[in-house]
């Protein structure tokens, strides 16, 4: 049966939402309906969170065409995708031992996601992950956008490139102001991790620094899975995928809520802030096959203050 652990539930009451908390809990599962069994299969890329060799939290993209993501039975997920060498979480989901791991898949072209959490372990050419939960996703701040595999006057032959750092450079800075989407990992104090998405118009992530980053936490189902683990654990990762070029921007540090009225006023649509310190900084050009059409924004976007 599922349970909020102690840090969600402190935020659902700090929130005052409590009671719609409880009402969301029924969207939270075991184990994979055949409805979700479909809509895996038809997609290209799952995002996943996990934690390093060094406990450090990163979030990362693993592609493949259609039918990369298998459900042989409704609490196993196979992937027959392995993260690139260059990935930050690539040696962990390359090894022997299982890795706590969560994960999200998003379809934007029909702003549909859904969210599975489990214990992923290498297996062949990929991996396999015992569920422990699946989680039903609303489509709200999903931009939608269409699809298709990079050719090579693309950049698909491109040779891939790596940049490591402690700091957003001037280009990282100017790529997070533009995003429209990122992906967030976190992990409970026991280490659970959880994988979501966040979105809004182009300037709703604010750089405040090269190592310091501002986001509205905007209406949701209430559940406050991501905040509720960073009440318990600080530690985070995040992914800026560049839809058109493929490059992605990992992120690892940590983060916090931020409650002032004061502040929360001066951003419109918010209802909470997030901050998070920049740590750890890695940046792989060509790292995905995929391009992306420009977005149609989701109309539950707020404005940018």
């Amino acid at each position: 049966m599922a349970t909020y652990h102690s840090g969600e539930i402190a935020v659902q009451e700090r929130a005052g939402l409590a009671r719609q908390a409880g009402i969301a809990l029924g969207g939270i599962g075991e184990s994979i309906p055949p409805v979700a069994r479909d809509f895996l299969a038809e997609q290209p890329m799952i995002v996943l969170g996990a934690a390093d060799r060094d406990g450090r939290l990163w979030a990362t993209q693993l592609t493949g065409r259609a039918g990369f993501l298998r459900v042989p039975d409704p609490r196993t997920l196979l992937v027959d995708a392995l993260p690139l060498p260059q990935d930050p979480l690539a040696e962990v989901l390359t090894g022997p031992s299982p890795v706590r791991a969560g994960m999200i898949a998003i379809e934007p072209a029909t702003r549909r996601r859904m969210r599975v959490n489990g214990r992923a372990r290498r297996e062949g050419d990929g991996l396999r992950v015992d569920l422990d939960q699946v989680i039903a996703n609303c489509p709200k701040y999903l931009q939608k956008r269409d699809h298709h595999r990079a050719g090579p006057h693309e950049g698909a032959a491109a040779e891939r490139t790596v940049t490591d750092g402690t700091a957003l450079s001037p280009a990282q800075q100017r790529a997070v102001r533009a995003a429209d989407t990122f992906f967030v990992a976190t992990a409970s104090d026991r280490g659970d991790a959880d994988a979501s998405h966040r979105g809004g118009n182009p300037g709703f992530v604010r750089v405040l620094s090269p190592t310091l980053l501002r986001w509205p936490d905007y209406v949701g189902n209430a559940m406050f899975l991501t905040l509720g683990n960073l009440q318990l654990n600080a530690s985070a990762g995040l992914l800026f995928p560049d839809w058109e070029t493929g490059t992605a921007l990992h992120l690892s540090g940590t983060a916090h809520t931020v409650w002032d009225a004061e502040r929360i006023a001066e951003v419109p649509g918010a209802q909470r802030l997030v901050e998070f310190s920049v740590e750890a900084v890695r940046e792989i050009t060509a790292a995905s096959p995929l391009r992306w059409t420009g977005p149609a924004y989701s109309r539950f976007n707020p404005p940018v203050g």
